[in-house]
């Protein structure tokens, strides 16, 4: 029997969860939502065929699994706003809302809420995301599985042990989708120097991005192996790899990503504080 699940906030997030659970066979009637614009709950009750509430507290109270899914410039006035019914009702607490710890919310909230925090990323958006979860001390194993069967909805789940490691989640897989992006603009611009039009160069540099995903995603070799395996010696590709690694691209990956990390811990500080 699926429990009640209801997501404090309707956008574009909450909405891929909602669409990923119910085209896993979850119980439309057990999913409910609340959003503040009238527009937005017509939206939401018109494509998925589910309640909206206005009032996060009616929502809430009617619910086992409370998602919140709003932004992380407002969750401290939201959950503190909701802090009673929280403590009345005592639901699983999932949070979307990047940069705030679980100990600020537990502050907001009832101070002893089972909260589990989620990292999850843009492709979540198309269920091909990525999401890491750490889970509070009061988080029961029954509400750890619910919490993954949630998100799961949404692609690819991983938990860690520790909280902080969720700022390494944020700096790989959290913001990993634009650094590849910021490769394929790369590609696609060097293709084009190279003398193929525009539609060409966009068109190998997607497929290309594609398929070596997906060969990863099904070898049962590592990304190392599947490189040694396409780079021949004295080729075109070892003469493109020699060009990376002169250039020092792991450093400079590894120096980006540290600087994601930093600042990921910068605004949990800034928007929860130093909990």
């Amino acid at each position: 029997m699926h429990a009640a699940i209801c997501f404090i906030g309707a956008g574009n997030m909450a909405q891929s969860l909602i669409g990923g659970l119910i085209a896993s066979g979850y119980d439309k009637n057990k999913i409910c939502a609340a959003d503040p614009t009238a527009e937005q709950r017509n939206l939401i009750t018109e494509r998925f065929g589910i309640h909206c509430y206005s009032d996060n507290a009616e929502a809430i109270a009617k619910s086992d699994i409370v998602v919140l899914a709003v932004k992380p410039q407002i969750l401290e006035s939201v959950t503190k706003a909701i802090s009673e019914v929280v403590t009345e009702k005592q639901p699983l607490i999932i949070s979307v809302a990047a940069g705030i710890r679980s100990s600020a919310i537990n502050g907001w909230l009832s101070g002893n809420s089972a909260i589990v925090r989620s990292m999850p990323n843009t492709p979540a958006l198309i269920q091909t995301g990525a999401t890491g979860l750490f889970a509070n001390q009061h988080v029961s194993d029954e509400q750890r599985s619910q919490a993954e069967h949630i998100m799961r909805a949404a692609g690819l789940t991983v938990w860690v042990d520790e909280e902080q490691q969720l700022d390494a989640v944020t700096a790989l897989s959290g913001s990993g989708p634009a650094y590849y992006f910021l490769f394929m603009e790369a590609m696609e611009q060097a293709g084009k120097q190279l003398g193929l039009d525009e539609k060409t160069a966009h068109l190998l540099t997607l497929q290309t991005a594609l398929g070596a995903a997906k060969m990863v995603l099904e070898s049962h070799q590592d990304c190392e192996t599947l490189r040694n395996n396409v780079t021949s010696p004295n080729g075109t590709t070892e003469s493109a790899i020699q060009s990376f690694e002169s250039d020092n691209l792991r450093n400079i990956v590894a120096k980006a990503m540290q600087a994601a990390n930093d600042r990921a811990i910068e605004l949990a500080d800034e928007l929860g504080g130093k909990n």
